[in-house]
């Protein structure tokens, strides 16, 4: 597949944000995205190694929005939140969006999409509507599905056994991507939440146990 480089967002200290557009165009486009918290290292690799499967796949036709790093203050510096202190997956105006937190990890920031990561995110998503995210974190294994997107969730959970997740108990997460997509844009969202590296996996190890299932997914009509 070819891919075009998209005008890229810029973060709080002003980095670049690179994205990329399958030459493929359509009415909506499946995301694909990672490193929304800058620590989840193992989702930020499982999706730099996707995309560059898919970048070999000449037999592949499908309009794709690819988001390799959105927190890239955070990547860098190894923090789950943005350069403002902000969780950006509280961040984004859905409605369940509140300014309640208990930990400085979660802090959802001082409005609904203040912060210029999930501006730029936002407007990606007006320009180029979502038919689905797919978005990669880490912590624990599971397949977190909002929205219709169950049978992908499915298809994935043949291949690495990951539990399949509809709402994570006493894990509330207003002002999430999962919570915003299908609110906004009626995107259905798989939250594909990879094992960490404390629990004694290899980043390689990861890709290996969800490369076959990944590939598998891309290969089949359900996108």
């Amino acid at each position: 597949m070819n891919f075009l480089d998209l005008r890229p967002g810029a973060s709080v200290e002003g980095d670049k944000i690179p994205c990329f557009r399958s030459e493929e165009k359509a009415d909506k486009y499946v995301y694909l995205m990672a490193g929304t918290h800058g620590d989840e290292v193992e989702g930020v690799y499982v999706l730099q190694k996707l995309f560059n499967w898919l970048q070999e796949k000449e037999d592949l036709s499908l309009p794709l929005i690819i988001i390799p790093i959105l927190n890239v203050d955070g990547y860098r510096s190894g923090t789950r939140v943005n350069s403002h202190g902000v969780d950006l997956n509280r961040n984004l105006p859905a409605n369940s969006w509140n300014t309640e937190f208990k930990k400085a990890k979660y802090n959802p920031g001082p409005g609904p999409s203040s912060e210029p990561e999930n501006q730029f995110l936002i407007k990606l998503f007006d320009k180029f509507s979502p038919k689905l995210i797919l978005s990669f974190h880490s912590w624990k294994p599971m397949l977190n599905y909002n929205g219709d997107c169950e049978e992908i969730a499915k298809l994935l959970h043949k291949f690495n056994s990951y539990p399949m997740v509809k709402e994570i108990e006493n894990y509330p997460t207003p002002g999430s991507l999962g919570d915003f997509g299908p609110e906004k844009y009626n995107a259905p969202v798989l939250t594909f939440e990879c094992p960490t590296l404390a629990e004694g996996v290899t980043l390689k190890g990861i890709w290996e146990e969800n490369m076959t299932g990944l590939k598998e997914l891309f290969a089949s009509n359900i996108l």
